[in-house]
Order: C-alpha cells, then sequence, then structure tokens
C-alpha cells in the first residue's frame, strides 16, 4: 500500500524510466499450464463497498473506464484485510477499486468512477487493482487465475476488447509499469518483479505480463462476449397505461432500456404475471436515439408501488393517458423531460427508481 501511495503523488515528469518492456508469452508458461492441468476455478467477487470513497467520473463520464490496470502492493508480510483496512485509512492520498489474492476477490470501491492508484492522466481512464503477495506455488497460480479473471470480468463488464497496452500504450490491459512507461505519472514497474520472482520460485520460470494476458483473454474469450454499441435516449415521465400486445412474447421484459444501459438484463414475464390484454401503467418513456420507444411499466395503478420493468413499445397496445378520474396521484414532474448521455439511465434519476424496483421484486 505504502507504493501506491507514492504513486498517487509522482508527478508527470517521471514517467518510463525503468526498462518496462514485456517478455513475449511462452506458449508453454508453467503457471498457465498448471492453471489449466489443476482445473482452478476462479474466486467470485465479494462486493464490499466502501462508501467514504471519493466519486469522480472518468475522462469520458461515469461508468466509462477505457482498461483496468493490474497492481501489485510491493509488501511482502501484508493481507488483503490489512491492505484493504490501510486505504480506508488513507484513501486522500490513493485508493483502488479491488484488491485479490490467492482466494480472494474483494472490490471495495465503485467501479463506476474512477480511484488513485497511477497518478495523471491514468487515473481518469482506468479501473484499478491490486495484488496481494502470497507464499506457495498453489497461492500464486490461483491469484493468477483470480486476477485474469477479474480483468475479463471487468472487460466485458464496461463492453470493453481485451487489447495489451504493454506494446504500443494503446490498449484496455495494463500493468502499472506500462501507465509508467506510456502515459507517465508514476516511476513503478508493478507487477513485472513480482510475477518474475514469484514464477521462478515457485515454477522455475518467470511469469510475464504477456503470459498473464494469454489468460485474460481465455477467460475473455469463455464468456462468449458479444459487444454492442450502447445509444443514448430521452427520457420523459408519462402518465399513461395500455394493454399488454398478443405480439409481447416475440420480445422480452427488461430492467433497464435495452442497448441504453450496460446493466440491461432480461426479466422473467412472470414478474408482471403477462396475460394478453391485461392493462399495465406507464410512469416513464424513453425515445432512443434509433428511434425506438420503450415504456416503463407497472402493475398496479399505485404510483408507489416499486414492481416497475421496461418493454419495447410493441409489446403494448392502445397507449393512452391515464382518465384524470382513475388518476391516483398526481406530480408537477409528470410532464418533464431530461436528455440522458449515452448508457444513459444509470446516470439519472430514472435509473434509481428501476434499481430499486428491480432488485425489490427479485
Amino acid at each position: 500500500m505504502h507504493k501506491i501511495v507514492l504513486t498517487a503523488l509522482a508527478t508527470l515528469g517521471a514517467a518510463g524510466v525503468l526498462g518496462l518492456s514485456t517478455t513475449t508469452a511462452s506458449a508453454s508458461s508453467k503457471v498457465n499450464s498448471y492453471i489449466s492441468s489443476e482445473k482452478i476455478t476462479p474466486a467470485k467477487v465479494t462486493k464490499s463497498i466502501w462508501s467514504g470513497f471519493p466519486k469522480n467520473k472518468y475522462r469520458h463520464g461515469k461508468a466509462k473506464p477505457e482498461g483496468v490496470v493490474i497492481h501489485e502492493t510491493a509488501n511482502p508480510s501484508s493481507t488483503i484485510y490489512n491492505e484493504i483496512a490501510y486505504m480506508k485509512r488513507n484513501y486522500n492520498n490513493a485508493f483502488v477499486h479491488s484488491f485479490v489474492d490467492g482466494s480472494r476477490i474483494i472490490n471495495i470501491a465503485n467501479t463506476d468512477y474512477l480511484a488513485w492508484g497511477v497518478g495523471f492522466p491514468g487515473n481518469a481512464r482506468f479501473v484499478q487493482f491490486e495484488q496481494v503477495e502470497v507464499h506457495s506455488k498453489s497461492a500464486f497460480a490461483h491469484e493468477i487465475s483470480n486476477a485474469a479473471w477479474y480483468t475479463a470480468y471487468l472487460l466485458n463488464e464496461y463492453n470493453l476488447k481485451p487489447n495489451d497496452a504493454a506494446y504500443d500504450g494503446k490498449g484496455t490491459v495494463w500493468s502499472h509499469g506500462s501507465v509508467a512507461k506510456h502515459l507517465g505519472g508514476s516511476t513503478h514497474t508493478d507487477p513485472v518483479g513480482y510475477y518474475a520472482s514469484a514464477g521462478s520460485k515457485y515454477f522455475g520460470q518467470k511469469y510475464t505480463m504477456a503470459m498473464f494476458y494469454e489468460m485474460v483473454q481465455k477467460y475473455y474469450n469463455a464468456m462468449n462476449v458479444k459487444h454492442t454499441k450502447l445509444v443514448s435516449a430521452k427520457y420523459t415521465s408519462v402518465n399513461k397505461q395500455a394493454k399488454l400486445s398478443s405480439k409481447y412474447k416475440k420480445f422480452n421484459l427488461y430492467n433497464h432500456v435495452k442497448n441504453v444501459s450496460k446493466n440491461a438484463k432480461r426479466q422473467k414475464w412472470s414478474k408482471i404475471s403477462p396475460k394478453i390484454g391485461k392493462t399495465y401503467y406507464i410512469d416513464m418513456q424513453a425515445k432512443k436515439s434509433t428511434g425506438q420507444t420503450w415504456y416503463r411499466i407497472r402493475t398496479s395503478k399505485n404510483t408507489k408501488s416499486k414492481t416497475r420493468y421496461w418493454v419495447y413499445s410493441e409489446n403494448l397496445t392502445g397507449v393512452k393517458n391515464v382518465p384524470a378520474a382513475t388518476t391516483t396521484s398526481s406530480s408537477s414532474s409528470a410532464s418533464s423531460e431530461s436528455t440522458v448521455p449515452t448508457s444513459a439511465a444509470s446516470s439519472t434519476g430514472a435509473s434509481t427508481t428501476e434499481t430499486s424496483s428491480v432488485s425489490s421484486s427479485n
């Protein structure tokens, strides 16, 4: 952790003074082969988000990182929990989003916002996590597995494709050393030294960032990722009602507007007890930049109902304003409009309702 504190205070003039070239990956990496032969399964992500960390947007906006930086603590005697505790006490100097060791992946800061781990300009671009030094052959292999899988997981989460930045300073997978070499802001080279030392000690072969990148690609490809470019949408609060169309089974129910929010996921139709011709109530309309119209529906007239989901307009028929005599409540915001940036709902008041409504109905 002391290493990263110094990094946060480093200046631009300290860039790339050490040799940071990444060794070409060996097709017979002993660590990677061991992970495969032992059928090592990566740990699940434990979310333990601390509210004390500041929330500053990336340079392109909230939830828009451009890649992942892999760190190493350079402290052979610390534990993952000691590192987390230290970081919470000293976050004004530096912090990262997550920590990884041989058995855990612990996410402590919201990855939708930047962290302070590599100085300027990298902080405004990347999700960052630390690896804690481990001290056995098995633990090191498990840690590499956890770190590579978590890197792939983050790339998938933010609609990014694997691209090793070590060679030209352009890509999505970065060591702290590559950031220092190509972008500046630091003189650190981690985790290169730790990888080389632990690989030699436990496997008789130096482990390299190029070998690590091979594992990232392997895990990423296993996720069967299909990338869809996110679009923007204009949201309008409304007070309408409609009936479920006979076409509804051709489409899907969602927790957010499809292809607008990275968190949009299909939901089971059973959550709204579907029946053709049944009346549903609409409290928000989304007009996508592609021209499609989506509606946020609830099953009850009660405006306080938290069970709300998004549907494509073709799911509904007979959309009309709720008659004044049957309106259960009024709101000055009923006709208000807001323009939402690309990746939309997550940055508006609308998404707060969407998120809470989905969680409350599961």
